[in-house]
């Protein structure tokens, strides 16, 4: 049994009743195990962590009530990233029967007569925190810090967090992904060493996307990759070309590969968002009010998008500018609304709830882990059981392991090991080279302008979904294409894996059927050198994925394949053989469970 949020019991849901933001009447089984446990302790620190759309606030909001109720705290204050959330919070907040002002000013002094607290920004707390200490001492508050990890953003922040704080009664940490890039350490976040002495962030309560969507709290999510071939001029005057994801290519052809694809005057993006208004407009025949998402880099970039939006399905899309005083307003409008689709460049990428979101369009180049798992974020929320979020992407390397890695719980390290995978993390080589060449980044910068994108063409790639890869890639608008772009809206994560896998089978069965006829044109006398390396590559990418999916180590997968199909090592392979472990592979694909 579990309780409502302020009265009597309920049984406990998988699903409680579509609410506005944060007032849920049931609390979810984490939410009642999380609550319990602070019960229990009566902490004065506590850090949960959350996926996104799991439904923190309700969860923050039910110990505020109880708190207040028992007299362990007269006051409340809360810290939000934005002014929008602020705004979020207290509307969530008043509908729970607490009063919290989110228009307090520094310069106030004093907030509105008849609330209990205030919802404040971190920036506004960094730039007066004696006031907020002043207020804090002045009454037992109770501090609800939102996206907590944003304190470690910078030194003045993570200080003047301490320094207003460090008198409050009870502080609760709330962040649904506390990892970080850099090493400052987060206000009030105990850590502790690991077995390699790292010291990383403890969490008191953790509750991550696999066990939400296991108890389908949050909704499966497919990654849909688009790759294409891209040709751009370097700044030097060099003309370039190359796939966009294409294997061994150094990070600087893939980041430029990347730029070319986004470029709003070439023909990858297009493509990509007729895509997406595509499975939009399948979702929309379950779900009428889903709406999708375009995360864009910059403002100019949205505003283009924006018109390839209208071109597409002749409505005006809504767009979202963080220099737009009527951005909040626009967010809540669209929100209770049912347009089609929604552009912004990163107001919407955290703890904006949108829950009609269904559909996104990751058109920006920022690759952070942190910003990746935010950004995704906005599309998980579930209102009901059967609902499916799609998110389409470049097919580029830092994405597609961000993307398999969905379920991975990470923490937030104060320190760095001596010695770093291909994975990204941190070398120390490459830290002393970042700073001997700072200059010259400075100077690169400057000239950035230079870059021009000639022409790009998109071809979709293919699926990633828990873990696991599908299709055999296709032409933009072809049945291989339109296979995945029709799944239905309506499915639970089981259902989806199934579909994933009958539609992967059904490709192949097409091509195999294609082959005889192709096995006829007389073979050419010189090996395809070309053909034989993109072949090489589609079987890395594959047994890449066979073992994030098994935890087989990559070597152990291809000595397998060789003994089941024959043959000498992947790079003295010929085309016959290659393909040979590429068809036995899919095969393990679609018979795994």
């Amino acid at each position: 049994m579990t309780e409502t949020l302020f009265g009597g019991p309920t049984l406990p849901p998988a699903y409680p009743e579509r609410a506005a933001w944060g007032t849920a009447p049931k609390l979810r089984a984490w939410q009642q195990e999380a609550l319990d446990l602070y019960l229990r302790a009566s902490p004065r620190d506590f850090l949960a962590v959350a996926t996104p759309g799991a439904g923190k606030t309700t969860f923050a909001l039910r110990i505020a009530s109880t708190l207040i109720d028992s007299g362990a705290v007269n006051r409340v204050t809360i810290v939000a990233p934005t002014d929008h959330l602020k705004r979020q919070w207290a509307d969530a907040a008043a509908k729970v029967g607490i009063a919290i002002d989110p228009n307090f000013k520094n310069s106030d002094g004093q907030h509105g007569r008849g609330f209990i607290g205030v919802a404040v920004t971190y920036a506004q707390v960094a730039s007066k925190p004696l006031l907020h200490r002043a207020k804090t001492e002045a009454a037992r508050t109770l501090v609800i810090l939102d996206e907590i990890h944003h304190g470690g953003e910078a030194l003045s922040w993570g200080d003047g967090l301490r320094e207003a704080f460090d008198p409050a009664v009870r502080r609760l940490s709330l962040t649904g992904t506390p990892f970080r890039s850099d090493t400052s350490p987060i206000p009030f976040v105990e850590y502790a060493e690991d077995r390699d002495g790292i010291r990383r962030s403890k969490a008191d309560y953790t509750y991550g996307y696999g066990n939400a969507l296991r108890d389908h709290v949050v909704r499966p999510v497919m990654f849909m990759a688009y790759s294409g071939q891209m040709r751009w001029r370097t700044s030097a005057g060099e003309e370039m070309a190359a796939s966009l994801g294409e294997a061994a290519v150094t990070k600087d052809i893939t980041s430029h590969a990347w730029r070319t694809a986004l470029n709003p005057a070439g023909e990858w993006i297009p493509a990509v968002l007729a895509g997406a208004d595509k499975r939009l407009s399948e979702v929309r025949r379950t779900v009428p009010d889903a709406g999708g998402l375009v995360i864009a880099t910059d403002h100019e970039d949205a505003r283009a998008y924006a018109g390839q939006l209208k071109r597409i399905t002749g409505q005006s899309p809504t767009v979202i500018l963080s220099d737009d005083a009527k951005a909040s307003s626009k967010i809540e409008e669209f929100s209770a609304g049912d347009q089609r689709w929604m552009v912004a460049v990163r107001m919407v990428s955290e703890g904006v709830d949108v829950p009609r979101l269904s559909v996104g369009v990751y058109a920006t180049s920022t690759s952070t882990p942190l910003f990746f798992a935010q950004a995704v974020g906005r599309f998980v929320r579930a209102r009901k059981r059967g609902e499916t979020a799609s998110v389409f992407l470049p097919s580029v390397p830092q994405l597609m392991a961000l993307a398999n890695s969905m379920e991975m719980e990470r923490d937030h390290a104060l320190d760095r090991p001596e010695k770093e995978d291909g994975d990204g993390l941190f070398n120390p080589e490459d830290s002393l080279m970042d700073e001997a060449n700072r200059e010259e980044k400075a100077s690169d910068s400057l000239t950035k302008g230079k870059f021009e994108a000639l022409d790009s063409q998109a071809s979709f790639d293919r699926v990633l979904f828990d873990g696991g890869e599908f299709g055999t890639g296709g032409e933009v608008g072809s049945e291989d294409e339109l296979d995945f772009l029709g799944i239905p809206g309506l499915l639970d994560a089981e259902q989806v894996g199934t579909l994933l896998r009958q539609r992967q089978h059904e490709q192949l069965n097409r091509k195999n059927r294609k082959a005889p006829a192709a096995a006829q044109a007389p073979a050419p006398a010189v090996p395809d050198h070309r053909l034989l390396m993109d072949l090489r590559n589609e079987l890395a990418k594959n047994v890449a994925a066979w073992s994030a999916r098994t935890g087989t180590p990559h070597g152990v997968v291809h000595t397998k394949l060789r003994t089941v199909c024959g043959g000498p090592p992947v790079a003295q392979a010929n085309e016959e053989q290659l393909q040979s472990r590429l068809r036995k592979l899919q095969d393990w694909f679609v018979g795994r469970k």
